[in-house]
């Protein structure tokens, strides 16, 4: 893990992804092997002595699951984090609602697409464990009419998306005062903010952050009033077996 020289005010941040999620039809907490990456995440950041001033954990079933396991491993080892707080703005995007109100108005016009999805749907309820660990040209389909806001529906918006992730990102900055913290998020939120520090903001390269994002990796970053230094991104080091190494 990237050892920072702590100066004045230098803020550093661990944005960790949670670890692999559950299957489609429930996805929102941790597998087994999510558990174990988490587990093992712990592990190595004890070996490596961190401590954290502050752990910011979001909303979301995976993410606390992520972070209970990471900070219990830490708390055993005598380096439990001075604070702990949840906060919403680090939530993924909600995909369910994304899927249930653009779904049915892509389907309505396209017949070979509510055929697509009706076959994911059939391999859903026949328990056909490859469909829950695979990205589908369908669902892209979904999430790009969402990106770029071909279909209204009663939720967020990716513009609103940005903007949330933006500003917790900025009130960590504004209120750092030279901790070191830690963000247990998602890999949409994190690469949001990694792009941003390329003065990015386009979704194919946030989107294709996003998509290399391993589960329980971390990205670091550190503020230093309004510099931004890039620590790394999508660290695994505790994932020594490459069959770890998951993207859901």
């Amino acid at each position: 893990m990237l050892k920072w020289k702590q100066g004045i005010n230098l803020t550093t941040v661990h944005f960790i992804r949670h670890g692999q999620a559950g299957q489609r039809d429930d996805y929102d907490r941790l597998s087994d092997t999510g558990r174990l990456q988490a587990a093992l995440l712990g592990e190595h950041l004890c070996r490596e002595g961190v401590r954290f001033d502050l752990a910011v954990i979001g909303g979301l079933r995976r993410q606390r699951e992520t972070a209970e396991i990471v900070l219990e491993k830490l708390a055993a080892a005598g380096l439990a984090p001075a604070e702990i707080r949840q906060d919403e703005q680090w939530n993924e995007f909600d995909l369910d609602a994304v899927f249930a109100g653009i779904v049915p108005q892509i389907a309505a016009e396209d017949d070979e697409f509510r055929l697509a999805m009706e076959e994911i749907e059939r391999q859903i309820r026949a328990g056909d464990g490859r469909i829950h660990r695979v990205w589908t040209p369908t669902d892209s389909r979904v999430v790009d009419a969402w990106i770029e806001g071909r279909y209204t529906f009663d939720g967020e918006s990716w513009a609103g998306f940005n903007r949330r992730v933006l500003s917790a990102a900025e009130e960590l900055r504004r209120n750092g005062n030279g901790r070191r913290i830690a963000v247990f998020s998602s890999a949409a939120p994190i690469s949001i903010v990694i792009a941003s520090i390329f003065g990015s903001s386009n979704p194919a390269h946030i989107m294709g952050l996003a998509g290399a994002s391993i589960n329980s990796n971390v990205s670091i970053l550190a503020w230093r009033g309004s510099e931004t230094y890039l620590g790394c991104y999508n660290a695994v080091a505790h994932l020594g077996d490459p069959a770890l190494r998951t993207f859901r």
